[in-house]
């Protein structure tokens, strides 16, 4: 009788495995993203897609985020005495920090799943099959439009929330609780570097790559027919945030360690 583990079925096999074919696939993205003929008009249909799911989901999400960060920033600075910090604090964590979460969260939940359940119909009905048998790259015809449209749509999401975030935070913190529209100001001016946007773009960049991949992936593997599509979706969604929970964090810890604050 064959054992588990001459067959190779050792515990964390198959997430391995998922993992290389992931990592493979954003690679393939990469070299295919150079090659001609390049998708215009597929990129640009998808851009449209995309952002006509997200736009409005995005600038109602940012409005409360801005509110409960500034919100709960200007109670504790009261709280230590450093009311002319305020402004600072706040958008600091907007634009380093929400923004670019809340951004690739919503593309990944609302373009990245429309992605996934589009890839994965073409591929239960043979179609990608059908392309490869034709000779056409599945990856540059399909995958890299909607990969590229994704890390377009998050970086220009990405400026969207951080404005509206940055508003509806100025307006809670002077209006609810008292603050001083110069100090608010004062401070931001203060503390805040160029560099600071420039992290916040490159994150929602690397969001939006991520997001597409990873609902690339599922979608050009899914199991069980028409349910599978299904599954495939959910999966898709659950690993895009997992992974860009981790990645924010490594990309924040490097930020933090490589480029020096302002002042200090």
């Amino acid at each position: 009788m064959t054992t588990g583990a001459a067959r190779g079925d050792f515990p964390g096999a198959g997430a391995l495995r998922e993992t290389g074919k992931l990592c493979a696939l954003g690679i393939d993205v990469v070299v295919n993203t150079f090659r001609r003929p390049f998708q215009a008009r597929e990129f640009i249909q998808q851009c449209w897609f995309i952002a006509s799911v997200t736009i409005l989901p995005t600038a109602l999400v940012a409005i409360p985020f801005g509110a409960i960060i500034a919100l709960q920033l200007g109670t504790l600075i009261v709280q230590l005495g450093a009311q002319s910090f305020t402004g600072a604090a706040s958008v600091l964590a907007i634009i380093q920090q929400a923004a670019p979460l809340v951004t690739a969260l919503l593309v990944a939940g609302a373009g990245g799943s429309a992605i996934c359940a589009d890839i994965g119909s073409r591929t239960i009905r043979e179609e990608i099959d059908a392309m490869e048998v034709l000779g056409v790259s599945a990856v540059q015809r399909l995958v890299v439009p909607r990969v590229l449209a994704a890390m377009l749509v998050a970086v220009l999401l990405n400026g969207l929330v951080s404005v509206v975030g940055v508003m509806g935070g100025y307006f809670f913190n002077v209006v609810l609780q008292g603050g001083t529209p110069g100090a608010y100001l004062a401070s931001f001016s203060a503390l805040a570097q160029l560099s600071d946007l420039w992290i916040s773009e490159l994150k929602a960049l690397i969001f939006g790559f991520i997001a597409g991949v990873v609902a690339a992936h599922r979608g050009l593997n899914p199991k069980g027919g028409p349910k599978g599509v299904g599954d495939a979706v959910n999966q898709s969604v659950v690993i895009t945030f997992l992974l860009l929970f981790f990645v924010n964090f490594v990309l924040t810890a490097v930020y933090l360690q490589v480029v020096p604050a302002k002042g200090s």
